[in-house]
């Protein structure tokens, strides 16, 4: 399942960010990238250990970790820390798989889903598009700034070639409630049914109940606490 989600619909809330972000620091994308991943990435990874970006990175997990759709969608156990990549003319990441594990110690989690938040709108750049490929499709996705784009971290995907202007996203992953992709998604499936039947019937109508009930006893069922 591949969704993009409308994270931030403020204007004024991503000229904030956008701020924050001008005035972080950066350094070589590869440093945080894994023995194969080096070889393909070429872009600039921000500097998020300073006070700037720690206050930056708390704004972010807040809005990325308590949007509704993301909670549904993802089950989320825990997240990763954050990561704030540039990539300028030429830059790129290559085709790659991101770490089934990571971080190390209580931080470790599995990467169940990843996601981009666009910082940047499209017409700032040119290519740069996130090309995830998933079994037997391609999808290309060049998000308006606001938007996220969650799928599974298991794809393998790439960054194309910005060859103008400057991309600038906010990344990180998610270990999930849920282990099993599908059953995440007939989770999200009941999700939105509820949300629309609460728009018609009573809350203690017999069929919202018996929804409720099934949804509970699903998460009893496959949860991973």
């Amino acid at each position: 399942m591949i969704l993009t989600i409308a994270a931030i619909e403020d204007n004024v809330q991503i000229d904030r960010l956008r701020a924050g972000v001008a005035e972080l620091s950066w350094r070589d994308g590869r440093a945080t990238a894994g023995t194969v991943a080096k070889q393909v990435k070429r872009n600039e990874q921000a500097v998020l250990s300073d006070d700037t970006g720690k206050r930056l990175c708390n704004q972010l997990s807040k809005i990325i970790s308590g949007n509704p759709v993301v909670k549904a969608a993802a089950r989320p156990k825990r997240f990763s820390n954050l990561m704030i990549s540039k990539t300028t003319d030429g830059g790129r990441y290559g085709p790659h798989v991101d770490n089934a594990l990571m971080g190390t110690g209580e931080a470790r989690l599995r990467t169940d889903l990843a996601f981009t938040l666009f910082l940047t709108p499209p017409k700032d750049y040119d290519g740069g598009e996130l090309v995830i490929h998933a079994a037997g499709m391609t999808q290309r996705v060049k998000g308006e700034a606001g938007e996220l784009v969650l799928y599974p971290a298991s794809s393998i995907h790439e960054v194309r070639p910005v060859s103008g202007g400057e991309r600038i996203v906010c990344v990180g992953w998610i270990e999930s409630l849920i282990a099993d992709a599908t059953q995440r998604e007939l989770l999200f499936d009941l999700e939105n049914l509820r949300a629309t039947l609460r728009q018609s019937l009573p809350p203690q109508s017999a069929e919202l109940l018996t929804l409720d009930k099934s949804v509970a006893n699903l998460l009893r069922m496959w949860g991973q606490t």
